[in-house]
């Protein structure tokens, strides 16, 4: 039956090929192995080895265009299939060479064009290239891809408890955390695969020394005692032709394995090898122009050629000069505007002085390149993303933050201000990686001590060319822009209650109305103002609910709210009503909550000290009573942590509140819910209880 296509897509003739692909892959494998039996006529064979040669040098291309190992992870695969071909082939060219004394146009002029009709010359030249592919390379990446192997299977565990503690803390989400856990497993499969496909190459260089000695000695047998050549026309017609078609196989066989070397050794990356490469070593004119200037002083010496190294000395102290200023110009829009002299422009400049900003970072000299706007990946497209991503998480809209440079900080330091005011700063280094190990110490590595800033774990500023070997020792290696964006996101969950203004609150009913008119007109300002509105989102948020879904939560002030302006119990109203999203914030993938329960006697104390004062609500608790509360729940969190679960702290309705108040400076990022909150198609499992010894005075 034919396939039918996708309305408004041309299923293209590539289309069809990749739908039949398993038939072509499984015609390609027995045709190889029928080109080792069946004697193959020179123009098929010259026909069949460009094919190769074009194969192996599209393989390399890919493997330096992969900006990870994974995503080339059929190469073991695909490495076994090349090395059959190349062997089959080596057969094929054997059989003719032998028999016919002819093995085609492509062996032939490998044999005489390539090194010159001289067979010693070409016997010299395969040496060396089967010496770089087995000694250099082929060990090479042997060594790194077992040394990987069974250093990502030992770092497995303690990588997955690292995505476990990142979902727990709200850091990812759960279809970010099912896609990380298949990364670490497909990693872990790609470098064990590697590990067993490198001896393939290993093979294959041994079988084609032994092909060519085969060949040799066979073909001077053959052409003396059958032919009748006299031994120095067997020895070079033989000689040619075998050293032709080593040298027509070797040279593919190279770059596979150069291909090979190169996807091992590979660090996980935004952009190809080439601007990858490109960048790093550009990101140090000061060393291109060292460079130039020592090669110009070399010209100066006696013996050594002068134009050359005049030549290559004068090139790199042009880019060096070119580098700087491009690095230079990068920083001149971060500068701030200058007032200027004519009396109106001066005017309207000195106003924009008296603005303040919502949110802005300041940072050092050099963190400048990381705000380029041409480079693949930089810090204006990841503010952009913490956005979209904050707005859906919490249902907010982040103001506009602005970038400014300030010569006054450390060169490496960054500040972020919330209103004109600091509130978080941090030190990266452009040209390093930050290592940390979110579940326990692990061996030591080499680098600068320092703390993460987000979460204030311990962490060690790692050079590039450690990232490799530290990430196979199981540290969770971050760029440095993703130690930037990672502060900011925290910080900006923290001060969600802060960005949210009235003018912001305005926005958020204007888009309601939109939709809802008769619900806002209603609740706003007949029941409630836009002020108590105001009060109760940033409660909200002040406990990382979000407020996406504030229709919802506008019904629930609208129907519950007549009577009274309580603003905590309004929010306690308002969290009741969406009490299936913060269970579902909380659960695990099974759908259970993993709770810490309040005994009788705990809630009942709690409950009987609630003051209400002229501020608000009070819990008047006795000190021994909340210090034996907090030191229970702080334990008992602690010890769910640990088997890698989200603890929730779950009471009645009427001490929710209050227990949060009592917990939120050692507990801070503890969900404290109330029974009503849970909904039904969750389940509510006790983990542990906060018990209190009934007084029996």
């Amino acid at each position: 039956m034919a396939a039918i296509a996708a309305p408004g897509r041309t299923d293209t003739g590539f289309d069809r090929i990749v739908r039949h692909s398993d038939i072509a892959l499984a015609l390609g494998v027995v045709a190889i192995v029928l080109f080792m039996i069946v004697p193959l006529p020179t123009w098929l064979l010259d026909l069949l080895l460009i094919a190769n040669l074009s194969l192996a040098l599209t393989i390399l291309l890919v493997t330096t265009y992969a900006r990870r190992p994974l995503d080339f992870s059929v190469f073991p695969s695909l490495l076994l299939l090349v090395t059959l071909l190349r062997l089959a082939l080596n057969i094929s060219a054997s059989r003719l060479i032998l028999l016919q004394a002819n093995a085609g146009e492509v062996i032939n002029a490998f044999g005489n064009f390539v090194v010159g009709g001289n067979y010693v010359v070409g016997v010299v030249v395969f040496i060396i290239l089967v010496v770089i592919q087995f000694v250099v390379i082929t060990n090479g990446a042997q060594r790194v891809a077992e040394v990987a192997a069974r250093f990502t299977l030992d770092a497995m565990p303690g990588k997955q408890m690292g995505i476990d503690a990142d979902l727990n803390a709200g850091i990812i989400n759960e279809d970010e955390a099912r896609r990380r856990r298949a990364d670490i497993e497909a990693e872990a499969d790609f470098y064990g695969a590697m590990d067993g496909a490198s001896k393939f190459v290993r093979g294959d260089a041994i079988a084609g020394i032994l092909i060519v000695m085969v060949n040799i000695l066979g073909g001077f047998a053959i052409g003396v005692a059958q032919r009748g050549f006299d031994l120095g026309h067997a020895a070079a017609t033989y000689t040619i032709l075998t050293v032709g078609d080593g040298l027509v196989t070797q040279i593919p066989a190279l770059m596979i394995s150069t291909a090979a070397g190169i996807l091992v050794t590979r660090a996980a990356s935004d952009s190809h090898l080439g601007a990858d490469t490109l960048r790093q070593l550009s990101s140090y004119p000061r060393m291109f122009g060292i460079a130039g200037a020592l090669l110009i002083a070399f010209s100066f010496v006696p013996g050594l050629p002068r134009i050359p190294f005049m030549a290559l000395g004068g090139f790199l102290l042009t880019m060096a000069f070119i580098r700087s200023r491009r690095l230079t110009e990068t920083a001149e829009p971060l500068a701030p505007a200058r007032i200027g002299t004519d009396g109106a422009q001066q005017l309207e400049q000195l106003a924009t002085l008296l603005q303040v900003d919502p949110l802005e970072i300041e940072i050092g000299y050099d963190l400048i390149p990381l705000v380029d706007p041409q480079a693949a990946d930089n810090l204006l497209d990841r503010i952009g993303r913490i956005r979209r991503q904050l707005a859906t998480e919490l249902g907010i809209l982040v103001p506009t933050i602005r970038v400014r440079d300030n010569l006054q900080l450390d060169p490496n330091a960054y500040v972020v201000k919330l209103r004109g005011v600091g509130i978080a700063k941090g030190s990266v280094y452009p040209s390093r990686f930050l290592a940390l190990s979110p579940n326990g110490p692990l061996a030591p590595i080499d680098g600068i001590q320092t703390t993460e800033p987000a979460f204030g774990l311990a962490a060690t500023w790692v050079t590039t060319d450690d990232r490799t070997q530290t990430e196979v020792l199981g540290y969770t290696v971050v760029d440095p822009l993703g130690v930037i964006t990672t502060h900011l996101t925290e910080v900006l969950r923290t001060q969600a209650p802060n960005l949210l203004g009235r003018q912001e609150v305005q926005k958020l009913l204007n888009n309601v109305r939109a939709e809802s008119a008769a619900l806002v007109d209603d609740l706003i300002p007949t029941v409630l103002s836009v002020a108590e509105v105001q009060q109760v989102l940033q409660n909200l948020l002040r406990e990382r609910i979000s407020i996406r879904d504030l229709i919802l939560i506008l019904e629930a002030l609208a129907n519950r709210s007549r009577g009274t302006h309580d603003l905590d119990m309004l929010t306690e109203i308002a969290r009741q009503a969406l009490g299936r999203s913060i269970s579902n914030q909380f659960k695990d993938d099974a759908g259970v909550l993993h709770c810490i329960t309040l005994g009788p006697h705990a809630e009942r104390a709690i409950a009987s000290s609630v003051e209400t004062t002229e501020r608000g609500m009070v819990v008047a608790l006795e000190p021994e009573l909340t210090q034996s509360i907090v030191q229970q729940a702080v334990r008992q969190v602690e010890t769910l942590m640990l088997q890698g679960k989200q603890p929730v702290l779950l009471c009645s309705t009427r001490v929710r509140l209050p227990l949060r108040r009592l917990t939120e400076r050692s507990l801070a990022t503890v969900p404290v819910l109330a029974y009503a909150e849970v909904a039904p198609e969750f389940q509510a499992l006790s983990e542990g209880a906060i018990e209190l010894e009934e007084d029996n005075g």
